[in-house]
């Protein structure tokens, strides 16, 4: 049984050892509409590429895992209705009973790392949500980052999250959260999220020069690169505060739980900033795709 399909540029570039970025797929299914969730997965697909590296957008498509869209591929899936939403759980079972899913930030590491990719760019990590203490909502990235070895390039955590508590289950997972070029932690829209980051790097090379020591050393896990959003892009954390709260509300009293609640407090937040959050979400991801690229050449360079 064939597990994984590669397309023919991914295949290619790893046969070739060449840099190769994973990028998830549920941002075009569950992100944005239609046709702008295709241009942006294009736009971030080009950075890549721009940036010397191979994109490998990963989704599951009747059942087979795909790594790496043709461009055939990534319009239907942009176009695609009543696409499953994929972590480690499900992911499975979708293609077990060969339906259709886009992948998270844990479903695309897992399929990463079979593939033979090390390094991974999406927008934001999932975490402790608020009120996590009573409703037990962590989402299943933070443990994914515990035991699958993928360099992941976020905007931190999503700030719709409790940071705080997100950031200390990640140091009790070992998981190393890594601040690129700043002291502070990034929280996605927002530069910083007013905690400081564990660790700091300055340098792509430096970077996969880690991601290789955790290997040589046996340790399980990837890597957590913050990389925080460009500054003109960025809605100030002390905007947003408000807002998230209000949003946390809304959510609260609809009744809104588990894997409906990000989509929902995303698309709460884009109608309170009047569009500005999917704005800025759009120049977050670029970012990181440029960035993912460094990283996958430099070890590229050193494998």
């Amino acid at each position: 049984m064939t597990l994984i399909h590669l397309s023919p540029d991914v295949r290619a570039a790893l046969d070739a050892g060449g840099p190769v970025v994973a990028l998830e797929s549920t941002i075009i299914t569950h992100g944005m509409p239609w046709p702008q969730n295709l241009d942006v997965a294009q736009q971030v697909e080009a950075a890549v590429r721009d940036a010397g590296a191979t994109p490998a957008t990963i989704a599951v498509i009747d059942g087979q895992l795909c790594v790496g869209l043709t461009d055939r591929q990534l319009e239907a899936l942009s176009q695609a209705k009543h696409v499953a939403k994929l972590s480690r759980a499900d992911m499975a079972v979708c293609m077990a009973e060969g339906r259709t899913g886009a992948t998270t930030v844990a479903a695309t590491m897992i399929a990463a790392e079979r593939a033979g990719i090390a390094v991974f760019a999406t927008g934001g990590i999932g975490g402790v949500h608020k009120g996590a203490e009573s409703s037990f909502d962590i989402s299943a990235d933070l443990q994914e980052l515990a035991q699958t070895a993928v360099t992941v390039v976020a905007a931190g955590a999503k700030a719709i999250l409790d940071l705080p508590k997100t950031l200390e289950v990640l140091e009790t997972l070992g998981v190393p959260v890594i601040a690129y070029g700043q002291d502070a932690l990034p929280a996605f829209w927002s530069r910083t999220s007013g905690l400081r980051a564990p660790l700091r790097m300055d340098d792509p090379a430096a970077i996969a020069r880690a991601h290789h020591m955790r290997s040589a050393l046996g340790l399980p896990g990837g890597q957590l690169i913050a990389n925080p959003i460009p500054a003109e892009a960025e809605i100030a954390r002390d905007t947003l505060a408000p807002l998230i709260a209000e949003a946390n509300r809304d959510a609260e009293r609809h009744g809104i739980t588990g894997k409906a609640l990000t989509p929902y407090l995303l698309q709460r937040l884009y109608e309170l900033t009047e569009g500005r959050s999917l704005t800025a979400n759009i120049a977050l991801v670029l970012n990181n795709a440029r960035l993912a690229a460094a990283i996958a050449r430099e070890m590229s360079a050193e494998a």
